[in-house]
């Protein structure tokens, strides 16, 4: 990436990805996007205004930014609509959080749970491209998670309780139900990506003083099992996106100088991981 970062958000699929805000070492969050084509990130329009750990959701030329923390307030429930060019103003969340679990679309999306810093919150809100209703909570409140899939058929796993957590909740429009554990418990911080049945989780944070782990996991719609694949560089707070069979994570914190993660991985899987070495224009 252009920009290495971390608690930034993110949206697209392996060949068309798109990257927003977050934090990279300098004082408070950023307002860059990047657009990601396959093999190179260029820079795309930028946010209005600075904005971390908001939660994201869509396509390269149709994304969403929603939430997020702002230094002055601290925590904002405001929505941004990206064009391929342009962000623009949408409708307001009911709930201002930060670190939501993200799924589906532009027009039809799923924020599930967040922090405002203080307070945890289950509440889950849908999107339908211009305004924000409530949906039903999640049974497990958490922040830091991931999500996976659409609105109507999503899944929010791992996360901060505060502490780490490995459950798993899947929603079918109105109401979440009890999913399969995962073996390694972490804060995702949206490592995840693909659809309810056919989930992955990489990387995340684990243990206090370790940035990040390279273990990932995949989910068949009951159960989540320990890929022989790995993360080639270990981080939490990577953003994914695509699909089981062509995912794709970027951006993050890492072990090492620097700390922040430039690195995009890609998903050929199940079960494969490839690191590819970008140019930059």
């Amino acid at each position: 990436m252009g920009t290495a970062r971390y608690g930034h958000a993110g949206a697209g699929t392996q060949t068309e990805a798109l990257a927003f805000g977050g934090y990279d070492g300098t004082p408070g969050p950023r307002v860059a996007t990047e657009e990601y084509n396959g093999t190179s990130w260029s820079g795309g329009g930028n946010l209005p205004f600075d904005n971390y750990g908001a939660g994201g959701c869509g396509t390269q030329t149709a994304g969403l930014n929603f939430g997020g923390s702002d230094p002055s307030p601290a925590v904002i429930a405001t929505t941004e609509e990206y064009d391929g060019s342009t962000w623009t103003t949408g409708g307001t969340m009911g709930t201002a959080r930060y670190f939501p679990g993200s799924a589906g679309i532009q027009t039809a999306a799923l924020a599930a749970g967040g922090t405002d810093g203080t307070t945890f919150t289950g509440a889950t809100e849908e999107y339908d491209g211009s305004a924000w209703t409530a949906g039903g909570s999640l049974g497990t409140t958490r922040a830091r998670s991931a999500g996976a899939g659409i609105q109507t058929a999503a899944l929010n796993f791992g996360g901060d309780l505060p502490g780490n957590t490995g459950a798993t909740e899947e929603y079918d429009g109105s109401t979440w139900t009890t999913g399969g554990t995962m073996n390694v418990a972490r804060r995702l911080f949206s490592g995840g990506f693909g659809i309810q049945t056919l989930a992955i989780a990489a990387g995340g944070f684990t243990t206090p003083g370790t940035p990040g782990v390279n273990n990932v996991e995949e989910y068949n719609g009951a159960t989540w099992t320990t890929s022989p694949a790995t993360l080639s560089t270990a981080r939490s707070y990577g953003i994914g996106g695509g699909t089981n069979s062509a995912g794709i994570i970027f951006g993050g914190r890492k072990v090492g100088t620097p700390t922040f993660a430039p690195e995009t991985e890609e998903w050929t899987g199940p079960g494969a991981l490839t690191t590819k070495t970008l140019t930059v224009s």
